[in-house]
């Protein structure tokens, strides 16, 4: 299940686990006009884990989910 929501200056959209046990935490993904960003609960540490990808890393990540084993380069 996920849920999409456009705020002011960024589109979140929120992945939650569903299934058989053992679960994961929520995924919230923020997309902004220079950045996304993808945070995570983790419970060993008790916080928010946090990474920032720059619109191109997100095309390439995009990109690279339907190629095959390799190494590529995006042409824009």
């Amino acid at each position: 299940m996920f849920s999409v929501e456009h705020d002011f200056d960024a589109t979140v959209v929120t992945l939650v686990d569903e299934g058989k046990a053992p679960l994961k935490e929520d995924v919230v993904i923020s997309s902004f006009e220079e950045c996304v960003t993808v945070e995570q609960y983790d419970a060993r540490t008790d916080r928010v884990e946090k990474i920032t990808l720059s619109i191109s890393q997100m095309r390439d990540l995009v990109a690279a989910v339907s190629m095959p084993e390799g190494v590529y380069r995006r042409d824009d």
